[in-house]
Order: C-alpha cells, then structure tokens, then sequence
C-alpha cells in the first residue's frame, strides 16, 4: 500500500496547505496531508510511508515553514475527538480540544483541569509537552497516556513516570504519536468549575493578545523568572521583524499582521534570542515549534 493508493482511495491528499492548521495562518504545502478518524486510519497512513510524519492538533504553538513540510502530517479526528467522565476518571481522545475537556468535566461536576480551559491546543500536545498554566499542569493529572511508536508500530500505555514529563517536557520525540489520555479529577459542584473558568478566561483577555494572530507562549519560562518579564524589561515590546512583532500586551506572544510570513516568526525568534543573551545573560530556549525548512537568521 502506498500513499498514492490511498490518495485515489480519498484518506490521503498531496500537496496540501497547511496555513489553515495553524493559529499563524501561514505556512506552505505538506507533500502528504491526511486526517485519520481511527487507529485502523492511522495505521495504514503511517504505514505507507518511510517519509517523516508530523501530527498536527491544534496547531496552537507551530510555525510552518514558508518552504512547506516535505513528509506526512496528520490529523486526527473522529474517535480521537471523544471525551468521557466516567468515575471521575475523564478519558480523551488526542485530538480533543483542552478546552472541551475541561468544560466537559465541569459538566460532570468533576473539577482540577479548569486551567485547560486557557490553554488552545490538544491532549496530545498537552502530554508532549506538559502543557500548563494557572498553578497546575499535565503532568499533576494524567493517570496514563497511550502512545503509538511508528518506528515499532508498538503500542504503550504510559504514566507521568513513564513520559518524564517535567517542564514543558516530554520523553516523546518525533516517533511517537499520543492516541488518547486519561486524567483524575477532583469533585466540584459544576457551577464553582465554571467560576474558576470564567476567572481564567477572564485573565487572560486582560493580560494576553486576543483576537490575534500567535502561536501562544514564544519562550520558555527561566528557573524562577519570567521570559516575558526579561523581554519586558529589556524594552523590546513592539520590536518587529516583516509582519510580525512582539506583543504591546504580553512580551512572551508575538503577533503577526496579515502579510507576516513564517521566515519572519524565525527570525525575530531569534533576534530577541540574541539581545537577551547579550544584555541579560540569559538564553531562552522556544517553546514554539518550527517545521520545516528556515533560512539562516540575521
């Protein structure tokens, strides 16, 4: 089975734009795009290749590469977007939006993930990279997350010891794809979970960039710092590269205006990278994932 015969079969498409898949809204062509409502989907998707693969949730803390992305991304839908809670336990599929799973635990009366409401990606991506905010984070909740190895086609079902997760951290690397996850929760009348919601939304309209174009979080926070703090500081809010700039707002968050590229993203990723080391001494590591191809940054 190839991926052309799975093109003509309607679960594959080539060259297909991913700008769309992302809260940048820019980007180029995957060689190779499918989205996979099942593990039998899944299977056959990543089984017809030796091409790199590349899943994509929400696309909340990506950027693109101008150039496009010469592999098979993936995204998953249909059974990788249920949520139950059952027993306190609520189970999700990779897919599902954070969100979602936290108002559908308050829904249950079941509290604890109140602070996924704030953050816009996915359960997978909250398991790869200990997704957190507002004092609490992935890794203080999962029971056990289930993990594809596409280099083994093995199947794990793994715990917060298991993953190692710590901060912003995961064992996971580019061959493994998170299926689904299962978190404890904690009672809570539902009208108090949505409360805590309300407050953290509410948070974040007044001290983030809405209704913008970012990809969430540039940085990595420091040992005890914050890199929005350092880039405050250091008065490089409004500093821009093409159409993109760093955030009046939230130094940490940087906003692109409708004629901004992904080169520009990189490079003033890169820009502040630089003056902070040279003027703080301190090197901050991105939390922003580039893919694909980049040129060398001024």
């Amino acid at each position: 089975m190839s991926l052309e015969t799975l093109e003509r079969e309607g679960l594959v498409q080539s060259d297909y734009p991913l700008a769309g898949t992302t809260t940048y809204k820019f980007g180029g062509s995957a060689a190779w795009y499918a989205e996979v409502a099942n593990r039998d989907e899944l299977s056959r998707v990543v089984s017809a290749t030796k091409l790199p693969c590349l899943v994509i949730g929400r696309g909340s803390n990506i950027v693109i590469s101008d150039a496009g992305y010469c592999g098979l991304v993936v995204r998953l839908v249909g059974e990788f977007n249920d949520v139950t809670v059952v027993d306190g336990v609520a189970s999700a599929g990779a897919g599902v939006a954070l969100p979602r799973l936290a108002r559908s635990c308050a829904a249950a009366d079941r509290g604890g993930l109140e602070f996924y409401v704030g953050i816009p990606g996915s359960v997978g991506g909250a398991v790869v990279m200990n997704a957190g905010g507002h004092g609490s984070d992935t890794a203080e909740w999962l029971i056990e997350a289930v993990i594809l190895d596409l280099l083994t086609g093995e199947v794990t079902h793994e715990d917060t010891g298991d993953l190692e997760l710590g901060y912003r951290h995961s064992r996971l690397q580019s061959n493994h794809i998170v299926l689904s996850a299962r978190f404890r929760t904690i009672a809570r009348p539902k009208e108090e979970a949505e409360a805590l919601m309300r407050e953290i939304t509410a948070w974040r309209k007044q001290y983030q960039p809405g209704g913008t174009l970012n990809a969430g979080s540039v940085f990595k926070n420091p040992p005890g710092d914050a890199a929005g703090r350092i880039i405050d500081e250091l008065g490089l809010k409004g500093l821009r590269v093409g159409g993109v700039a760093v955030s009046d707002r939230h130094a940490n968050f940087f906003v692109a205006d409708a004629n901004a590229c992904a080169q520009d993203v990189f490079d003033l990723v890169h820009r502040v990278q630089h003056v902070v080391a040279e003027r703080a001494g301190i090197v901050l590591e991105p939390e922003v994932r580039f893919v694909g191809d980049f040129g060398v940054s001024s």
